[in-house]
């Protein structure tokens, strides 16, 4: 899924939870920011689940609440996922 301005919004409120400092000031600047960290959207939580997996990481006895609760997942307003790696 293509990151939108619901994304950038979405980090630019809640980018203390995975950074200390602010990384980002305006929508625009935080979209920049998702872009050069690659940052994903995914439809739930077990799709972030198989991504993680994917990538090597052990996520499969994760449960939902712990992939949630990760600092970097944030939840859309929409019911999405905005996974950041930075």
């Amino acid at each position: 899924m293509e990151l939108d301005l619901m994304c950038a919004e979405t980090f630019l409120r809640d980018q203390k939870k995975l950074v200390p400092y602010p990384v980002a000031e305006t929508a625009e600047e935080a979209m920049e920011f998702l872009e050069d960290c690659m940052a994903q959207v995914f439809k739930s939580l077990s799709e972030i689940r198989d991504y993680w997996e994917e990538m090597g990481m052990d996520a499969a006895d994760m449960t939902d609440q712990e992939i949630a609760e990760s600092l970097e997942v944030f939840p859309l307003p929409d019911g999405r996922y905005l996974v950041v790696e930075a």
